[in-house]
């Protein structure tokens, strides 16, 4: 026959053996919630599918990929436009991947137009592919930071006003 003993329960000790200490975190430790994601690895994108439609703006640090409709401003780390999305405001993300239709402005380091992309509306790049069979109205400029907003770096403090100057 087996046996089962509870794991909670202390089992038997040798005479003398030291009491194991509880887990404590480290000081350098992160706390659970706050694992940076290259420790946690890549996270599975936020998807909106395709029977939804947003009014409103959307904005995340994480992924997104959208199959609805979006009738508002996107702001995330990747987004991928999907086949049957129509999105009718500004994206702005690093990693940009268009496969439906964006009417309105696009800003991000790294943007590729596929072959079924309709996009109406300017694009801000860093880096650009635009595959044969795209669709596209609207001007290309290149910028070092396309992120950047007003002009400004996307990390720069405002500028502080002069003792006098009007505000």
């Amino acid at each position: 026959m087996f046996s089962k003993t509870r794991v909670t329960e202390p089992g038997p000790r040798s005479a003398g053996a030291p009491e194991p200490e509880p887990y404590r975190p480290l000081a350098d430790d992160p706390a659970p919630g706050n694992v940076p994601a290259t420790t946690r690895g890549r996270a599975t994108p936020s998807v909106l599918s395709a029977d939804l439609t947003v009014t409103g703006n959307i904005k995340t640090q994480g992924d997104v990929q959208i199959e609805g409709q979006v009738e508002g401003d996107i702001r995330a780390h990747q987004l991928t436009v999907g086949e049957s999305a129509t999105i009718r405001g500004e994206i702005v993300a690093e990693d940009i991947v268009v496969n439906g239709r964006v009417v309105g402005r696009v800003r991000g380091l790294k943007v590729r137009l596929s072959a079924t992309a309709r996009v109406e509306g300017d694009i801000i790049h860093k880096t650009i592919a635009i595959e044969s069979g795209a669709h596209f109205e609207g001007s290309v400029q290149r910028q070092e930071d396309p992120l950047a907003t007003n002009g400004q770096p996307r990390l720069a403090p405002p500028k502080a006003k002069a003792e006098g100057e009007p505000g």
